[in-house]
């Protein structure tokens, strides 16, 4: 039976770890995964409310959903395909 888990190619954990290593972190797992790729992050650091969607904006990545859930930041992001355009440039 499937979970909703199952949507992502990849889980990051980076609880404990403050700014900014959540997005860095985040960086090198989108990297290893294809585009369209989900990645699930959680995070306990409560800059990563604000990092994570600038990082996403600018890296061309789908933010598609962040929360709060026992008391932990969870983000939902879709890799987006310009990674490797502007690492070439």
């Amino acid at each position: 039976m499937k979970t909703p888990e199952d949507r992502f190619a990849a889980r990051l954990d980076v609880t404990g770890m403050l700014c900014p290593m959540p997005v860095l972190r985040a960086r090198r797992k989108l990297d290893e995964l294809n585009t369209g790729d989900m990645l699930l992050v959680v995070a306990s650091d409560p800059a990563v409310v604000h990092d994570m969607p600038a990082f996403c904006r600018m890296a061309g990545h789908a933010l598609i959903m962040a929360h709060v859930q026992d008391g932990k930041y969870l983000f939902e992001i879709e890799k987006g395909d310009r990674g490797s355009e502007s690492e070439s440039e």
